[in-house]
């Protein structure tokens, strides 16, 4: 039974690699889908964040590039790290440098589990949040 899940594990990883970037410049709401599933950003070629949503849309890019610090993740990594210096700087960082893939995945569970594992491979620049 482990080597299946391992086996689907890789696949998906596989299946997210192969995904068409979508770069943050050219984001529209109408170029993303309204599903669930897993996302990788990626900035200045190299994996930044690793997420997961019930709507990848409202999370890609009303949370992530138009919303606040209170609801996107990244730019308060971005700003607190010091990499940005607050999100209007972090928006136009993620429109020059940033893209993103993602795969589709309904389950919530799997959402989680992919997202941990791709966390793992990939080792993103932001996403692992502090332990409580």
């Amino acid at each position: 039974m482990k080597s299946k899940w391992k086996q689907f594990l890789r696949r998906r990883l596989r299946a997210l690699r192969k995904q068409p970037a979508l770069a943050f410049k050219n984001m529209t709401p109408a170029k993303i889908p309204k599903r669930a599933g897993v996302y990788l950003i990626r900035a200045k070629g190299k994996p930044y964040y690793v997420g997961r949503s019930k709507n990848l849309c409202r999370r890609l890019y009303t949370n992530h590039l138009m919303g606040s610090l209170a609801n996107a993740r990244l730019k308060k990594y971005l700003c607190t790290s010091g990499e940005c210096a607050d999100p209007e700087d972090a928006k136009r960082f993620l429109q020059k440098y940033a893209s993103v893939q993602w795969i589709d995945e309904k389950d919530m569970r799997t959402r989680g589990a992919l997202e941990g594992y791709f966390t793992a491979v990939l080792f993103p620049k932001y996403g692992i949040a502090e332990e409580h």
